[in-house]
C-alpha cells in the first residue's frame, strides 16, 4: 500500500479530535455527536437509524432550481461508484471501487487532496466480485477511517494523516480462495467496528464480524447459517415472530452439510438502536440459486437479524423468503423510526424494503410483524404475506406456483417473474423524512425469465445454477421513485424513470428529496413528487446523494460512475458477444450458452441484456460532483 501526503499542514476539524483517545461508550458518544451536527455527514448512512435525512434547509423547494456545480473531483477509477462521501468538519473522505483508493479532500480549497491511501491488493479479487467492483464507503470512529477492502482486509487509517493504524483479515486467509470479497460499508458502534462479507454466488457462508476499534482484534463473529453456537443464537431466547427458534433451527432446514456452502452474504447496510443496543441487518440468498439442489427453508438466509452489539447474540430473526427460488437477497437497509402508529398502537419500528418486492414494518424490539405489503403492484411471485398469527403459514409469502422455478423436485424454466433477481429494490438506500412521515424509495421495475440448472460446488468458483434474462416491467419503465406510507403499507405517489433508480436517496428539512439516475441525472423533487431540478453528470449515478454545510453554506454531493449490477454491462465491458461469452465461460464453468445474442442477454447474471440501452445515454466515469446555491 502507499500513502501520498501533501507537504502543507493538514486542516482538520477540531471536533474530530474530541475523545480521540477514548474507547467504549465515549467513542460512541463522539460519533453520535458528530453525526447529530447536520453540517457533517459522519456515517455512511447519515445516522444510526439509516434515515438519510438532513436538518439542513438552506436549499429549499423554492430555490433548488438555482443549484450550480461548485467543484468536481475525478477519482481516477472507471467502475461503479456506489456509496458516498463522509464529511467531518473541513474534510471530505471519498472511496473508490477496486483498488479502493481513499482520498481526504480539503473543503477549504475546493477539494484539494490532503492525503491519498491506495491499498495493494491482488487483482484476482476482481473476477470474484459478482456485480462489479463496488465499495460502499468508509466509516469513522475514534480518529480512524475504517475501510472494507475488496480482498476482505479491514484497514483502519488515521483520519488525520492517512497512515495505516491496523489491519484485520475478514475473509479466507488464502486471499479469496473461497470466493469471499468485501463491498459493504462498516458501522462503528461503541468500541467496535462491525462488517459483513460478500460471496453468495460462490457458496460463501455469510457472517457478520465485530472488531475492536482500538487494535483490530476480533470481538465476535456470527454466521448466517450453521450451528446455534456459530450463529450466536440461543434456541430458547432468540425468537422469530414471538416464538423461540428452538435447537438447530438452521441445521434442520438444510440437506446434509449444504449449510457449509449456504450463502447468506451480509453485504448490505447496518443500523443501530442505542437504547436497545441492537444492531440490525439482513442476510442474502442461499447458495446455489437452483432451489431443487437445496430442499428446505434454508435458514437463516434471507433473514432480518437483530443482534446485541456487544456480544453478537441474536435477539430475534425473521426470514422473509424461505427457500428462496429467485435470488431475492434480504440485505437492503433497515430504517428505524420511533413512535409510529400502526393498527392503532404506537411502536418503535424497523422498516425494510426487501428485494422480494414486499415492504415490511416490524416492531424492532420484539420482531413482531406489523405490515407486509407489495411496494410495486407488478410483483407477482407471491400473492401476499400471511398475516394471521394463528396460521402455520404466519409471516410466510404465499408463492404463486406459476412463478416458481421448481415443481415436483425438478427444475422448471419460468417466464414473466416480477421482480427480477435484482429485486424491486437492491442495496440503493431509501430515505425517511421525519418531517413528512414518508419514505422515499428508489426502485427497480424489472421482470425476468429464469432457467435453473444443476451446478456442483468448487471452492473459489461460481456457484450460481441459473441463467436469467431481464426486461422492463409491464408499463415499459425499468424504474420508479416512490413515496411510501409504512404504517398503512401504501404507495403515496410514484414517479416513473426509464431505467432503474440505482442511487441512494436523500431527504432534507428544506422540503427537497434528491436522487440520481442511471443516465447520470441528479434530480430534486418535492414531497409530492414534482420534479424541481435536474442536472446531467458525466456518468450514470449509482452513488448515494449526501449533503453537508461548510462555512455556512449547504452543499449537495454525489458520485457519478455507472456500474453496479444494473450497469455491469458497461462497467465490465460485457456488451460485446465475445466478452459476454467469455464471462459465461467463467461463471457457468463451461456450460453451453447457445447464440452470441443469448450470451449478451444473460451475461452479468441477467442484467446486461436488460440494460443494454443504457449505453446510448452514458458511459464509464468516476467523479464526485459538489453542488451549491449561487454565491
Amino acid at each position: 500500500m502507499r500513502v501520498i501526503m501533501k507537504a502543507a499542514c493538514l486542516p482538520f476539524a477540531a471536533a474530530l479530535l474530541t475523545g480521540a483517545a477514548v474507547y467504549g461508550a465515549q467513542a460512541n458518544e463522539e460519533l453520535e455527536k458528530l453525526a447529530s451536527n447536520p453540517a457533517n455527514w459522519a456515517m455512511p448512512t447519515g445516522d444510526y437509524a439509516n434515515h438519510r435525512y438532513s436538518k439542513l434547509k438552506q436549499i429549499t423547494a423554492e430555490n433548488v432550481k438555482n443549484l450550480q456545480v461548485k467543484w468536481m473531483f475525478s477519482t481516477g477509477v472507471l467502475r461503479g461508484h456506489e456509496g458516498g462521501p463522509l464529511v467531518i468538519g473541513d474534510v471530505m473522505y471519498i472511496t473508490t471501487p477496486f483498488p479502493n483508493i481513499v482520498y481526504a479532500l480539503d473543503l477549504n480549497n475546493d477539494g484539494k487532496i490532503l492525503w491519498k491511501y491506495e491499498p495493494k491488493q491482488d487483482p484476482n479479487v476482481i473476477p470474484i466480485m459478482c456485480c462489479d467492483t463496488v465499495n460502499r464507503g468508509v466509516a469513522y470512529g475514534d480518529g480512524k477511517l475504517i475501510l472494507n477492502q475488496a480482498d476482505t482486509t479491514i484497514t483502519a487509517l488515521d483520519a488525520k494523516t492517512g497512515k495505516m493504524v491496523w489491519q484485520a483479515k475478514n475473509g479466507d486467509e488464502t486471499n479469496g480462495g473461497k470466493g469471499e470479497s468485501g463491498t459493504n460499508a462498516p458501522i462503528v458502534i461503541g468500541d467496535k467496528v462491525i462488517v459483513g462479507i460478500s460471496g453468495g454466488e460462490f457458496g460463501v457462508r455469510g457472517h457478520v464480524t465485530a472488531y475492536n476499534l482500538k487494535d483490530g482484534s476480533r470481538a465476535w463473529r456470527a454466521y448466517s447459517m450453521g450451528s446455534d453456537a456459530d450463529m450466536l443464537v440461543d434456541p430458547q431466547k432468540t425468537t422469530e415472530l414471538g416464538k423461540p427458534v428452538g435447537a438447530d433451527s438452521s441445521l434442520k432446514t438444510w440437506e446434509g452439510e449444504q449449510w457449509k456452502t449456504g450463502g447468506g452474504g451480509t453485504w448490505g447496510w447496518f443500523s443501530y438502536d442505542p437504547k436497545l443496543n441492537l444492531v440490525y441487518y439482513g442476510s442474502g440468498n442461499p447458495s446455489t440459486w437452483n432451489p431443487v439442489q437445496r430442499p428446505g427453508d434454508n435458514r437463516w438466509s434471507m433473514t432480518i437479524y437483530a443482534r446485541d452489539a456487544d456480544t453478537g447474540m441474536a435477539k430475534w430473526v425473521y426470514q422473509m423468503t424461505p427457500h428462496d427460488e429467485w435470488d431475492y437477497d434480504g440485505v437492503n437497509e433497515m430504517i428505524l423510526v420511533d413512535d409510529m402508529e400502526v393498527n392503532g398502537k404506537k411502536h418503535n419500528v424497523l422498516v425494510h424494503f426487501d428485494r422480494n418486492g414486499f415492504a415490511y414494518t416490524l416492531d424492532r424490539e420484539t420482531g413482531e410483524l406489523l405490515v407486509a405489503k407489495k411496494y410495486d403492484p407488478a410483483v407477482n411471485w407471491a400473492t401476499e404475506v400471511n398475516m394471521d398469527p394463528k396460521s402455520d403459514q404466519y409471516g410466510r409469502p404465499q408463492v404463486d406456483p406459476k412463478y416458481s422455478t421448481q415443481a415436483n423436485g425438478e427444475d422448471v424454466n419460468t417466464t414473466g417473474i416480477c421482480p427480477a433477481a435484482l429485486g424491486t429494490k437492491d442495496q440503493q438506500p431509501a430515505t425517511y423524512s421525519p418531517k413528512d412521515g414518508l419514505f422515499y424509495v428508489p426502485t427497480n421495475h424489472v421482470c425476468m425469465d429464469y432457467e435453473p440448472y444443476r451446478v456442483s460446488y468448487t471452492a473459489g468458483q461460481p456457484y450460481v445454477g441459473a441463467t436469467v434474462s431481464m426486461y422492463p416491467g409491464p408499463d415499459g419503465h425499468m424504474g420508479k421513485f416512490i413515496a411510501w406510507d409504512a404504517a398503512k403499507g401504501e404507495i403515496v405517489w410514484s414517479k416513473p424513470e426509464q431505467f432503474s433508480v440505482w442511487s441512494g436517496a436523500l431527504s432534507t428539512a428544506g422540503d427537497v428529496v434528491f436522487y440520481g439516475t442511471l443516465e447520470g441525472y441528479l434530480k430534486a423533487v418535492d414531497k409530492n413528487g414534482k420534479e424541481l431540478y435536474k442536472f446531467k453528470t458525466p456518468s450514470g449515478i449509482i452513488g448515494n446523494v449526501t449533503t453537508f454545510e461548510h462555512k455556512g453554506k449547504q452543499y449537495i454531493a454525489v458520485y457519478s460512475g455507472v456500474g453496479g449490477w444494473a450497469g455491469i454491462g458497461l462497467a465490465g465491458g460485457l456488451l460485446s458477444p465475445e466478452n459476454a461469452e467469455a464471462w459465461h465461460g467463467a461463471v457457468d464453468q463451461g456450460r453451453a450458452q447457445g447464440t452470441a445474442d443469448q450470451a449478451v442477454n444473460t451475461a452479468g447474471l441477467g442484467a446486461v441484456g436488460g440494460y443494454a440501452g443504457l449505453a446510448e445515454y452514458t458511459t464509464l466515469g468516476g467523479q464526485l460532483t459538489v453542488f451549491g446555491l449561487p454565491d
